[in-house]
């Protein structure tokens, strides 16, 4: 799987040790950093360019990590046709593939521990959107909010 990957200054160990074992695992990871933890950076870069990178296909997938997760997924739920999940857990992770569709994972590095980070990113890479006619019918009436809001009919 391709997965497009980005943390502020925040998020930096974190997001490093994710790199590796997503590597490990055999995915295609495209970093968009940080590359310097030392360094305060700002959240919104990092989840825009891991959002323009799903929405344009060059991953199937995205992971953002900042301090509280918080952040990163408000910013990147800007970004048409990006779905993003903050998650704290394994059951979230999975569940907002299987029926929300998610398409980019929102991780808070001062939130959740390392083994749990990689259990949460596990199960969210590994899920998959039911397509369910309940979870269908949900995403289609989510998009339909999406196309209003970006032509501002109502």
């Amino acid at each position: 799987m391709r997965i497009a990957i980005g943390a502020d200054h925040g998020g930096y160990p974190l997001n490093e040790q994710i790199i590796e074992e997503l590597r490990a695992a055999g995915h295609e990871i495209e970093d968009f950093g940080t590359h310097d933890g030392s360094r305060p950076d700002d959240y919104p870069d990092y989840a825009l360019k891991v959002g323009e990178a799903v929405r344009g296909g060059q991953a199937d997938c995205g992971i953002i990590i900042c301090g509280s997760g918080v952040g990163a997924c408000v910013a990147a739920n800007k970004i048409r046709g990006v779905r993003a999940a903050l998650c704290g857990d394994t059951y979230s992770a999975h569940q907002s593939r299987e029926h929300d569709d998610c398409n980019v994972l929102c991780l808070g590095a001062r939130v959740v521990g390392s083994a749990l980070a990689s259990e949460i990113v596990r199960s969210f890479v590994d899920a998959r959107f039911t397509g369910e006619e309940r979870h269908a019918r949900r995403l289609e009436k989510v998009l339909e909010i999406e196309r209003r809001e970006t032509t501002g009919d109502q």
